[in-house]
């Protein structure tokens, strides 16, 4: 695998100004979403310590990385339901940030109107609705499994508003956080008898 550890001016200004004259002659992959692309991916700009110059498609993905949607960088346009997959790593690895459909979109590299269509129409729910699945099923292993305060809780999981967290909770269980652990707690007792 031929991989280059040092990202020369050349290339990081090509990336940054996404110049199409070096489209063959390397491709950039972002550590943090594990997605590769062309120079002249009209994606946000990575951060610099987090990009990793390979000379071949293949080697990219080798070591790991996905092509990007928007710039089709492996050569083919991604299938909806690949991408579909590379969305939910994404929100999976991601959950306990702020996000918004538009940051989710920017992650894997496509637009929020496509990639909530694609989404819906692939899951039967929006990426969204994804984030606060994940979300509550984490709040759940939490509550059952750690003492830690509901603040904490809802901070850990990506919604630092207790009271928000608190009623969204309530909203998809019918019951408050504190009353999750404590029937959970009841359980456990009577299970243990």
């Amino acid at each position: 695998m031929v991989k280059d550890q040092n990202l020369t001016d050349e290339q990081w200004k090509a990336i940054r100004e996404n110049d199409k004259r070096y489209d063959d002659d390397f491709f950039y992959a972002v550590k943090t979403t594990k997605i590769f692309c062309r120079p002249s991916c009209k994606s946000r700009v990575p951060n610099f310590d987090n990009v990793t110059i390979f000379y071949r498609r293949d080697d990219a993905q080798k070591a790991g990385y996905r092509p990007c949607k928007r710039c089709k960088s492996g050569g083919y346009q991604l299938p909806d339901e690949e991408w579909v997959l590379q969305a939910e790593a994404y929100m999976k690895e991601n959950y306990s940030n702020y996000l918004t459909l538009a940051i989710i979109a920017e992650g894997c590299h496509g637009s929020p109107y496509h990639l909530h269509r694609v989404f819906k129409r692939v899951n039967g729910i929006t990426p969204l609705e994804f984030v606060l699945q994940i979300r509550m099923d984490k709040a759940i292993h939490y509550l059952k499994h750690t003492d830690k305060s509901i603040k904490e809780i809802s901070t850990l999981i990506g919604m630092p508003n207790a009271a928000y967290f608190s009623t969204t909770f309530k909203n998809r269980t019918n019951m408050t956080p504190r009353m999750f652990r404590e029937n959970y707690k009841k359980e456990v007792l009577r299970d243990e008898k």
